[in-house]
């Protein structure tokens, strides 16, 4: 029996939290410094250029209500929405993702769980994947040895959010101490190292102010609740950081 190929479709189908059409591709990859060798995995329109979605507002469909979006935008010299602060660069692999499979270079996952098996799998390398139905992960991540995951989907009904899988993504000590109510862990980005609440929040060990010491690979510490330990912070970063607000 011929190996089944890592880089495969996990989910095709509506997006949980708006129906548009989304596709949930896993990648292999080790060429991301920060997170070291995972499987990388994209959630994507299915049916628009990434770019495009950005700039149009289409990327509500994977990214729910982000702030880090930007706002959509009709300017016809802009290629993506305006004032992004995401620090996903929409021309590199989520485009690269996109175009191979718009070429049909992915094939449809035949066993989810081998596609994970032994893998450190990192959900959302773009995309949230809260707007992915439940199953898809649970299956991907049950022969893996560990998993990171953040999401902006924790009050979204309509969503897959699980605290058990994703780190609750937020940009205010405020959004943070709600999520600590209900005994949920964080991954908040601030402005600078002054703003971080010591008795609850860690630096990232793989940010550039912790002197990026490990990766994400070896660190694992954004596994959501599966993970005890401290929520964790890290300063605006990429090239979106400028429009952090």
């Amino acid at each position: 029996m011929a190996k089944q190929s890592k880089s495969a479709i996990i989910y095709q189908g509506p997006s949980l939290i708006d129906g548009a059409p989304i596709v949930a591709i896993a990648v292999e990859s080790n060429r991301n410094k920060k997170t070291g060798k995972m499987l990388q995995t994209y959630i994507l329109r299915s049916d628009t250029d990434p770019r495009l979605a950005s700039k149009l507002g289409l990327d509500k469909s994977i990214c729910g209500t982000c702030p880090m979006r930007g706002q959509a935008t009709d300017d016809p010299k802009a290629k993506q929405a305006k004032d992004r602060a995401c620090y996903v660069l929409l021309g590199q692999g989520p485009l690269i993702v996109w175009q191979a499979y718009q070429k049909g270079l992915y094939p449809m996952a035949q066993d989810i769980a081998g596609i994970g098996e032994s893998a450190l799998v990192r959900i959302g390398t773009y995309g949230d994947g809260a707007a992915v139905p439940a199953y898809v992960w649970l299956a991907l991540l049950s022969k893996a040895k560990a998993h990171t995951g953040y999401s902006h989907q924790s009050r979204n009904k309509s969503s897959a959010f699980d605290p058990a899988l994703y780190m609750v993504s937020v940009e205010t000590i405020q959004q943070a101490a709600q999520a600590w109510k209900k005994a949920f862990r964080t991954f908040r980005v601030v402005k600078s190292l002054s703003e971080i609440d010591k008795t609850k929040e860690t630096l990232c060990p793989a940010s550039k102010e912790a002197g990026k010491r490990t990766t994400c690979a070896d660190c694992k510490l954004c596994g959501g609740n599966t993970v005890k330990a401290k929520s964790i912070a890290i300063v605006a970063h990429g090239a979106g950081a400028s429009h952090f607000n």
